[in-house]
């Protein structure tokens, strides 16, 4: 397999895993979309619905393939996206972290870019 390939398949296995935990469900009235756009390499585990009166958009995980790199660009849950990418073979060195800005990704364990 190649590394493209088996970017994209580690990301749509990762965000499947976390939208399938028990807590994205605990609210009937939001729905869990995984988004997998595999020919421009955008990836994103957003919700959709309501909480009462209150309209719920978001992106809960959002990731990009660019340059051969795995960006991360959003993550508002507690877990570790990047690291389990690592676990799942993954190098280091091609996992940017996108939301973080750009001076501060030389200091992190992960690529700058």
């Amino acid at each position: 397999m190649d590394k493209l390939n088996q970017y994209r398949e580690a990301i749509q296995s990762l965000l499947t895993d976390y939208a399938n935990q028990d807590y994205c469900q605990s609210n009937p009235d939001v729905e869990t979309q995984l988004i997998f756009d595999t020919q421009r390499d955008h990836y994103q585990w957003m919700d959709v619905g309501w909480q009462e009166l209150t309209r719920v958009y978001r992106s809960i995980i959002h990731f990009d393939i660019k340059d051969g790199k795995i960006w991360l660009q959003q993550n508002l849950t507690e877990l570790n996206p990047a690291e389990d990418l690592v676990a799942m073979g993954i190098p280091r060195e091609d996992i940017v972290l996108g939301l973080h800005p750009p001076y501060k990704r030389p200091y992190t364990d992960y690529g700058v870019a």
